[in-house]
């Protein structure tokens, strides 16, 4: 991890240890598990492309090929699990997926909230001093985006060293 991140060891002191499961089908066509484990905020899950191809376990073969996914994946997904250490605040960011924002705007988020974050610089901070605090991020991929005629482009700021950056394809 780099020297500004707001994340800790996964997971944060404090918080239980997230399980992944994972489904499939067997031969029979019936629900299975395939994954039962921890992962960590880089691994709940990927894919390479929407619609999802589950057809040969194509999803799940892409997700092992593409163990460290960049902030999200062209035409694809991305599932993150978060933890923040308590009052860390992340640098600000804008990635092509999702509550200061640039304007000067926020809202206190709490538990159970929810946020969906159209391509706006935002940052976010743990509010509390003594607790670490744990986001889930679903990240999918977006058609070229314009604001007043200009594209906008993904901007990680001081995170981009942390993620691989893939072109869309």
């Amino acid at each position: 991890m780099s020297s500004f991140t707001p994340l800790t060891g996964f997971p944060a002191p404090g918080l239980r240890a997230s399980r992944r499961f994972i489904t499939s089908r067997n031969k029979d066509g019936k629900g299975v598990f395939v994954v039962d484990d921890t992962g960590d905020h880089h691994r709940v899950l990927a894919g390479g492309r929407t619609p999802v191809d589950m057809n040969d376990d194509k999803d799940m073969k892409y997700a092992r090929d593409n163990a460290e996914p960049g902030i999200h994946i062209p035409n694809g997904s991305v599932v993150r699990l978060v933890d923040f250490a308590p009052g860390i605040e992340s640098p600000p960011h804008r990635a092509m997926f999702l509550l200061s924002l640039d304007s000067g705007e926020s809202k206190v988020m709490l538990p159970g909230d929810v946020s969906v974050n159209r391509c706006c610089m935002h940052t976010w901070k743990n509010l509390d001093e003594e607790r670490p605090s744990r986001m889930v991020f679903i990240l999918l991929d977006v058609a070229t985006y314009k604001v007043n005629g200009e594209v906008v482009k993904e901007d990680l700021g001081e995170m981009a060293s942390d993620y691989v950056v893939r072109d869309k394809h």
